[in-house]
């Protein structure tokens, strides 16, 4: 196994340019959904994240077809897939989630008979489902760049409008904030968050990037400021931990990722000062003694 000295040594070793890369992208990524991620958790939309990972799926196939930006297709695809959701939600008759259902799996679907067409199509498929440390092209990188920049701009200028709908959408709604569009801004920041995830940490993955960082945070904290400021943290930390160890030992660099990702949420689960598993039940041992 490399010691970390050796793992910086690579990443800096010009023949081992896409290591840093990788690194790069990852972090960004990981910073990105870590934010966008607070948002998804705070309202209970983990389906829609795991939604969004299907929907982009056709916008990728066309864009690897194509030799396009895959990062730019994928875009495309889940931001058009969102409208699709939003004005058909409108429809009082059937319930967003089954809308939901219908066009982000028919979106996947889509993808996969896209990309059947393809030739190398069984190795390109693994590389979209698991990502690929290595199949991160020069222009991607400035692509990510720009998109997150720009996300994480739109959430701080529609903050204060996003917490006021996670709180309460029917006051909201009362108040004149108008929440169609809001809901259709957030979709398409996690579809951002997504697409730009999916190459290093594959689409079958990302979700556990937009979620676990987000949950682990949460049991930390019980203010909103520090948990954004948390989820990232804890995203960038098991982006780095998670490819330094699939570097080390050669395992696949997306589910070390998560993997990562899922030890410091549990940590956080029986260790976090007020929520975790031993505070609470020191707390009901204390109440129990004093009773």
């Amino acid at each position: 196994m490399l010691s970390p000295a050796e793992f910086i040594g690579d990443l800096f070793n010009p023949d081992l340019a896409f290591l840093a890369k990788s690194l790069l992208v990852a972090t960004m990524s990981s910073i990105l959904c870590g934010i966008v991620g607070c948002y998804v958790v705070l309202r209970g939309m983990a389906f829609i994240g795991d939604a969004v990972a299907h929907a982009v799926f056709p916008g990728l196939a066309i864009a690897f077809v194509l030799q396009g930006s895959l990062v730019l297709g994928g875009i495309a695809a889940g931001v058009l897939t969102a409208v699709l959701v939003a004005v058909f939600s409108q429809n009082r008759r059937l319930k967003e989630d089954s809308v939901i259902g219908v066009f982000f799996v028919a979106a996947f679907a889509l993808g996969i008979v896209i990309i059947s067409r393809a030739p190398g199509y069984a190795g390109s498929l693994q590389q979209f489902l698991f990502g690929s440390i290595t199949g991160i092209p020069d222009e991607d990188v400035s692509v990510v760049a720009v998109s997150s920049t720009l996300v994480l701009l739109v959430a701080m200028l529609l903050h204060k409008e996003f917490v006021i709908v996670t709180l309460d959408r029917e006051m909201a709604r009362s108040a004149g904030i108008p929440v169609f569009w809001l809901d259709l801004a957030l979709y398409v920041m996690v579809t951002v968050a997504v697409v730009i995830s999916v190459q290093t940490i594959g689409n079958i993955l990302v979700l556990a990037l937009l979620i676990t960082p987000a949950a682990a945070a949460r049991l930390l904290t019980d203010r909103l400021g520090v948990m954004m400021l948390l989820a990232p943290l804890i995203g960038g930390g098991s982006a780095l931990v998670g490819l330094y160890l699939s570097w080390s030992i050669d395992l696949p660099t997306g589910g070390t990722i998560v993997l990562v990702a899922t030890v410091v949420f549990l940590l956080c689960w029986v260790l976090a000062p007020r929520h975790g598993l031993l505070s609470r039940r020191f707390r009901a041992r204390a109440v129990a003694t004093e009773h």
